[in-house]
């Protein structure tokens, strides 16, 4: 091999080629197809929004957000904030938006709690267990969601009236009026608590991560847990006391033909919610399943060579590392519980699919109540997405 030195004018890129105006030249041919096809797609958003414009002035609708301030009408049993049909419309969306919000929210940690165990359920040595796991994954999965919702409906249409409701625990009714639930009435004061746990959470998050870089660089362990006890618990309970906020629990008591005081889930949202985290569940269970049996056996023999419990092994070395298998396919199924909470149209529960319905049938503003419940949706799964990226690409291993 010579060693002489390569010139560098020898390895510049070869000149380009001219463009020739012709069929045969490739660019040109690029260049065509893409004009044409952006051409055709411009002249059918063109015909579609002029056939539009036709149809309503035609039908003398009008466009526009405006109906938003007018008052609804619309009676709503269900709510989070405080609302009468006298509200607005816009108040009324607001409160359908809630309604699911309460539904996917809720939805989401049950069946990923619920989820979870019946995924570890399957991989248990103990033979009834696992089998009795495998039954539901596999019954759940195959089952119409739809169907599921309208038999839990069913059933909880079929119970007992408030008379006969079943009693399963102190002040705990269950009835076909729904489930009645111990509970406080929510002032202020209750909310100033609330705060300053979820305050005190964060604090204790940050005050975690600077002990740990500070143990990366002394190697001294540092105790967390009494600075937790103290930002979670007596700092709530200070704010508490200092805020006035009433101790009493309100019991549900039967008066007449139904129970009054306490805390009251409707029949329509307890089915939903149970239709949805018992589905939802059932394909959960199989990622945790698929990401546990993706960390190598070798982990687990390493760790009990160690002498740790099958269940430390689980908790602290197995789940850590199957996480980054189970986090990217969960987010599908975040945003499945969330779309499909729309099907509460079907049993009879307010969120903001059928409120909106109900909106565009009074008004007329079809294209503005579709847009909205696109938007909404679109919304929620985008910040799903979002949130579930960022926690993957936390966890995910860094090379060095």
């Amino acid at each position: 091999m010579s060693d002489a030195a390569i010139d560098p004018r020898s390895l510049r890129a070869p000149p380009k080629r001219p463009i020739r105006l012709s069929w045969s030249d490739e660019r040109v041919r690029a260049i065509v197809w893409q004009v044409l096809v952006v051409g055709v797609i411009g002249f059918i958003l063109w015909w579609l929004w002029s056939n539009t414009v036709h149809n309503l002035e035609v039908r003398r609708i009008a466009t526009g957000f405006g109906f938003l301030g007018r008052e609804a009408g619309l009676p709503i049993a269900e709510h989070v904030i405080d609302y009468s049909p006298t509200d607005t419309y816009f108040r009324a969306l607001l409160v359908g938006l809630l309604n699911t919000l309460k539904v996917a929210v809720i939805g989401i940690v049950l069946a990923t709690i619920l989820g979870t165990l019946i995924g570890v359920a399957r991989l248990s040595k103990n033979w009834l267990l696992a089998k009795l796991a495998a039954v539901y994954v596999e019954v759940i999965r195959d089952l119409p969601l739809l169907l599921q919702l309208l038999f839990w409906y069913a059933i909880l249409q079929g119970l007992p009236g408030p008379r006969q409701a079943l009693h399963p625990a102190a002040g705990v009714f269950l009835s076909n009026r729904g489930l009645k639930l111990p509970w406080i009435e929510w002032q202020d004061a209750h909310s100033f608590a609330l705060l300053a746990c979820l305050l005190g959470a964060v604090i204790t998050w940050l005050y975690r991560r600077a002990v740990l870089a500070r143990q990366m660089q002394d190697g001294q362990p540092r105790r967390v847990w009494p600075v937790a006890l103290g930002l979670m618990l007596v700092l709530p309970i200070g704010v508490w006391f200092a805020a006035g906020a009433p101790w009493a629990v309100d019991w549900p008591e039967l008066r007449g033909f139904n129970f009054r005081g306490g805390l009251t889930v409707s029949p329509e949202y307890f089915a939903l919610l149970l239709g949805l985290v018992m589905y939802t569940a059932g394909f959960i269970a199989e990622i945790v399943r698929a990401g546990i049996l993706a960390v190598p056996q070798g982990q687990w023999e390493a760790a009990q060579a160690l002498g740790l419990h099958p269940g430390q092994v689980l908790r602290q070395i197995v789940l850590p590392q199957a996480l980054r298998v189970i986090v990217p396919p969960m987010t599908s199924q975040y945003l499945n519980i969330t779309k499909n909470s729309s099907l509460a149209v079907a049993i009879g529960y307010q969120d903001i699919v059928s409120i909106a319905n109900t909106t565009l049938n009074q008004t007329g503003q079809a294209i503005e109540g579709i847009a909205i419940i696109m938007l909404v949706y679109l919304s929620i799964s985008l910040s799903i997405s979002l949130f579930m990226n960022w926690y993957n690409a936390r966890i995910a291993l860094v090379e060095r």
